[in-house]
C-alpha cells in the first residue's frame, strides 16, 4: 500500500473525529454537513479499496454492524458498583452526608471543611468504556456490578464517545465510566419523525437511551440520537501523572476528548453542597437533559480510599435525589377542558399521586390522536410525568395492569358531542388534531378571546377595549357576548378599576362609532375558525350581504376565491349554531350596520381574477388604502412576486419585489397607473384610462 494512502486515511480519520467532537460534544459545528459527508465518503471509499485500513477506531465503524443473537457477558476488572441514594430531598440530606463523612474521617467540629466534587446525576444508562493504548476496545453495561453485557457495537454508534483518546501517550488501560443519555430536544425530534412515519415512539428519554444501547441490531441503535457524559474511572494501568482528585480526573478526561458535563463544582463543606443542590433544582427543568438528582463525592482520591465501602456502596459518595418526575397512578375518569379558542383538551382525572414535588390529580392527554396512540382508557394504570411548571401528562399505559374485561376505548366526540361549557356542537375538522366548540360568540370559555378579537383594530376597531378591561367586564358578568358591549353605559364603565369618567365616555364614543362598519370587518370580527381578514373580504365581495352568506351551502362557499372545503366547513358549522345566530341578530338589533350589495355572484369587479403586488411608498395612498381599492375591484393582493402576478404597483424605495417583476416581465404600475386601472371613478383630472 502506498504511504500516501495510509497518510490520507489517517488524516481523514483525525479530521472527521475532530468535526464529530465539535458537533456532538461542543455543539459548535465547524463545517457544513455536505462537507462532512464528502470527507466521510472519501474515507469509506479508501477503506473499501483497502480493507486493511478499516481500524476499530475509524469513524466508519459508527454506522452499526451485523445484528447480534445476544450480548456476550463481560466481567468488570473493577466492580461497577452503585452509590447510596439520599432520599431526603431537602437541604438536610446534604448536611447528613457531610456529617457522616466527617465522622468516618474522625474530624472534629473545629477541623477544616471537607472538599467535595458536586455533579449531576444523569437519567440514562451506565456504561464502562475500556480504552487500551487509547483505542476503544470494549463497552459494557453495569449489569449486576460484577458482570455486564458487551454492547460495544452499539456504543460505537454514539458520536459523542471517542473511538480514540486524544493523547500521544495514553494510559495502557483506561476504563471510563459514564452515562449514555438522550437529550430532550433529540428525543422530541426522534418521536416526531417516528409519528410522521407511523412507527412506534419512545416513552421517555431514559428508556430511549437504555433501549437504544440494548438493541441487538446496531443499525437501529445508530438511528437513535444518543449522548454521553463521563463521571468516573474503572481499571487504570500505566497513567503517568494520574490526577490526585476527582475534579482533576474529570478535567483530564475532558482533555483526552471524553465528554464531561460542565455542570460540576468543587464545594467546601455542607453549606456549599446545599447551595449546589438548590441551584441545580431551580434550573433542573431548563437543562437540555433529564436528571433525577445531584451527586456528591469526596474530592481527594486518597480520602476516598481511606473511607472505603460499606455493603458494596462507597462511603465517599452519595446521590442526593430530587422529587420524582414520573410515578404510577390510575386513570379514574377522562374529562375535557375548553380553551380560549374553543379547543377541547381531554384531561385524565387521576388517583392522587406525589410527583415532581406536588400532588397531581389531573394530567393532560393532549388530543384524540394522542389518546389513541397511547391507548389510554378509564381504569388504566399509567405513568404520569411532571417537570417543573409544565402541565402533568400521561406518558404511557402499563398494559399488564389493565382491568379485565378491558374498558372501552375513549372517543371524545361520542363522549362530548356538545360543549360542556355552553352546549354548542363540538366538531373536528379533517386536517386538525383538535376538536372544537362551535359556539365562538357564546361560549363562556371563549368569551374573553372572542371579545378581544371582536374589538381589535382590523375587526370592529373599538379603541380602548383591551385585555384588562375585557377581564373586568367578563369576570363581573357585565358582558357575555359581543352584543352586550353595545348595552354598556357610562355609569357601569366609570365604576370599573382604572376607568375614570372621561375614559368611559371615550370608550362609549368608540363603541358607537364601531356600529358603522363594513361587511368584511363584521365577518372577520365574528372570529369564525379559519376565516382571516383576507377571506372575510373575499366572502363580503362575493356574497354582498350577510343574509346571503348565512344561507350559503358548502358548495356555494367553495366557489369563493381561496375558500376550500375546510374553510367552507368551518363557516357552515359556525352559522349552523343557534347561539351564534342569536348573537349576530342582537348585534344587528343594537345598530351595527354596513353597506350591502348584490355581490360578485351577479357582478364581477374590474380586477376580478387579477393578482397585484404592492411595493415601496405611494405618493398619496397608504398600503392599506391601495389594498382596499384593489380588493373592492375584485383583485387579490399578494405578498410576493411570481409568474402568476399580473401587476406590480411600485412606489418610492421599491426593493427586491420591483427587481423580481422586471426579471419576470410583469407589468409595473405607479400610483397613477393603478388608479387608471381601477376605472374613471378613481382617475385624477386629465388622466386617461386603458383596457386590459
Amino acid at each position: 500500500m502506498k504511504p500516501d494512502v495510509l497518510a490520507r486515511a489517517a488524516a481523514l480519520r483525525q479530521e472527521i473525529e475532530r468535526h464529530n467532537y465539535a458537533y456532538y460534544v461542543l455543539d459548535a459545528p465547524t463545517i457544513p454537513d455536505a462537507e462532512f459527508d464528502r470527507l466521510f465518503r472519501e474515507l469509506q471509499e479508501l477503506e473499501a479499496a483497502h480493507p486493511e485500513l478499516a481500524t476499530p477506531d475509524s469513524p466508519t465503524q459508527r454506522v452499526g454492524g451485523r445484528p447480534l443473537d445476544a450480548f456476550p457477558k463481560v466481567r468488570h476488572a473493577v466492580p461497577m458498583l452503585s452509590i447510596r441514594t439520599e432520599t431526603d430531598t431537602e437541604a438536610s440530606g446534604a448536611r447528613a452526608f457531610d456529617a457522616r463523612v466527617r465522622k468516618e474521617l474522625g474530624l472534629a467540629d473545629g477541623d477544616p471543611p471537607v472538599e467535595y466534587n458536586a455533579e449531576l446525576k444523569f437519567d440514562g444508562l451506565a456504561i464502562n468504556l475500556r480504552y487500551e493504548h487509547g483505542v476503544l476496545v470494549h463497552a459494557v453495561t453495569r449489569g449486576d456490578g460484577e458482570t455486564g453485557e458487551d454492547v460495544t457495537q452499539n456504543v460505537r454508534t454514539v458520536h459523542a464517545i471517542p473511538l480514540r483518546l486524544r493523547a500521544d501517550k495514553p494510559p495502557a488501560v483506561l476504563e471510563v465510566r459514564g452515562e449514555v443519555f438522550m437529550r430532550r430536544d433529540a428525543f422530541e425530534r426522534y418521536n416526531a419523525r417516528q409519528r410522521a412515519a407511523g412507527r412506534p415512539t419512545l416513552v421517555n428519554p431514559r428508556n430511549g437511551a437504555a433501549g437504544s444501547i440494548r438493541q441487538l441490531d446496531p443499525r437501529l441503535a445508530a438511528q437513535r440520537p444518543l449522548s454521553f457524559f463521563a463521571y468516573g474511572l474503572g481499571e487504570v494501568r500505566a497513567w503517568p501523572h494520574a490526577p490526585a482528585t476527582h475534579s482533576a480526573t474529570l478535567d483530564a478526561l475532558e482533555k483526552l476528548g471524553v465528554p464531561v458535563c460542565a455542570e460540576r463544582r468543587v464545594c467546601r463543606g455542607a453549606d456549599a453542597l446545599v447551595a449546589f443542590h438548590a441551584e441545580i433544582a431551580a434550573r433542573r427543568d431548563r437543562l437540555p437533559f433529564d436528571i433525577d438528582g445531584v451527586v456528591y463525592k469526596v474530592n481527594r482520591l486518597d480520602l476516598q480510599r481511606e473511607l472505603g465501602f460499606v455493603t458494596r456502596e462507597p462511603r465517599w459518595a452519595v446521590a442526593h435525589k430530587y422529587p420524582a418526575q414520573e410515578q404510577l397512578t390510575v386513570v379514574e375518569a377522562i374529562e375535557v377542558q375548553v380553551g380560549r379558542t374553543g379547543a377541547l383538551t381531554p384531561v385524565a382525572r387521576l388517583a392522587p399521586v406525589f410527583v415532581g414535588g406536588v400532588t397531581v390529580t389531573n394530567a393532560t392527554l393532549h388530543n384524540q390522536d394522542e389518546i389513541d396512540r397511547k391507548d389510554v382508557r378509564v381504569g388504566d394504570t399509567v405513568i404520569v410525568r411532571r417537570a417543573g411548571d409544565v402541565i402533568p401528562e400521561v406518558v404511557s399505559v402499563v398494559p399488564e395492569r389493565r382491568p379485565q374485561p378491558a374498558p372501552p376505548r375513549f372517543d371524545l366526540l361520542k363522549s362530548f358531542p356538545v360543549c360542556p361549557e355552553c352546549g354548542s356542537h363540538v366538531v373536528r375538522l379533517e386536517d386538525e388534531a383538535v376538536a372544537r366548540c362551535t359556539g365562538g360568540l357564546y361560549c363562556p370559555a371563549q368569551r374573553k378571546q372572542a371579545l378581544l378579537h371582536f374589538a381589535s383594530r382590523r375587526a370592529m376597531d373599538i379603541e380602548g377595549l383591551g385585555d384588562k378591561l375585557v377581564d373586568q367586564l367578563v369576570e363581573r358578568g357585565l358582558v357575555h357576548t359581543p352584543a352586550d358591549v353595545y348595552r354598556l353605559d357610562l355609569a357601569t364603565l366609570a365604576g370599573l378599576e382604572r376607568m375614570a369618567e372621561k375614559s368611559a365616555a371615550n370608550l362609549l364614543v368608540a363603541i358607537e362609532a364601531s356600529k358603522t362598519t363594513t361587511l368584511a370587518r363584521f365577518i372577520f370580527a365574528l372570529g369564525i375558525r379559519n376565516v382571516g381578514e383576507t377571506t372575510a373580504k373575499d366572502l363580503a365581495r362575493h356574497f354582498g350581504s350577510l343574509d346571503t352568506l348565512l344561507a350559503a351551502t358548502e358548495d356555494e362557499l367553495i366557489a369563493v376565491r381561496d375558500v376550500g372545503p375546510i374553510v367552507a366547513q368551518s363557516i357552515v358549522q359556525f352559522f349552523a349554531e343557534r347561539h351564534n345566530l342569536d348573537v349576530v341578530r342582537k348585534l344587528r338589533d343594537a345598530g351595527v350596520h354596513w353597506p350591502e350589495s348584490a355581490g360578485m355572484q351577479q357582478s364581477a369587479g374590474i380586477l376580478a381574477g387579477k393578482t397585484l403586488v404592492l411595493t415601496g411608498t405611494l405618493p398619496t395612498l397608504t398600503r392599506d388604502a391601495a389594498k382596499e381599492k384593489i380588493e373592492a375591484a375584485g383583485g387579490k393582493v399578494a405578498g410576493s412576486v411570481s409568474k402568476k402576478t399580473d401587476y406590480v404597483v411600485a412606489g418610492e424605495e421599491a426593493g427586491s419585489k420591483l427587481a423580481k417583476a422586471q426579471e419576470l416581465g410583469v407589468t409595473i404600475l405607479d400610483e397613477a397607473g393603478l388608479l387608471a386601472l381601477l376605472g374613471p371613478a378613481h382617475r385624477k383630472p386629465g388622466q386617461q384610462g386603458f383596457d386590459f
